[in-house]
């Protein structure tokens, strides 16, 4: 378990992180989130082999587990092929999760390499209208 902050995340940089997932276990990366509108953006690879990768929504640490909302349900994804890019607008303040999960592979260790941005919305006031 990783937890992260908006503002950690705006200042990850340029450079990838990596996760070690050992088999037959999972990763995850909770995304505090308190502004609204926000977007949050992440490209993974994986080393060797696939890897599965889902996105929950949790309004507080007390929310119980089964009330989390699934945002992106778990798929597997080829990142060790090609790159993986995704992003969710935030609508709500709260936790979402990303999960990184190596449950499927019972004797083959992953390294997830994965870079997480997060962009606010563009809010335009008119100044420069004349």
């Amino acid at each position: 378990k990783l937890p992260l902050t908006v503002e950690e995340i705006t200042k990850f940089g340029e450079g990838n992180r990596e996760l070690f997932i050992k088999s037959s276990t999972y990763s995850v990366i909770p995304i505090t989130v308190t502004e609204i509108g926000l977007t949050i953006s992440w490209i993974f690879s994986s080393d060797p082999k696939s890897i599965s990768f889902s996105v929950v929504y949790q309004e507080s640490e007390d929310t119980p587990l089964d009330q989390c909302k699934v945002l992106i349900p778990m798929t597997r994804c080829n990142s060790h092929k090609e790159t993986v890019r995704g992003q969710m607008k935030v609508r709500n303040s709260g936790i979402y999760t990303l999960i990184f999960d190596n449950t499927f592979s019972r004797f083959i260790s992953k390294r997830v390499f994965y870079h997480l941005t997060v962009e606010r919305p563009v809010i335009y006031d008119g100044s420069d209208f004349p």
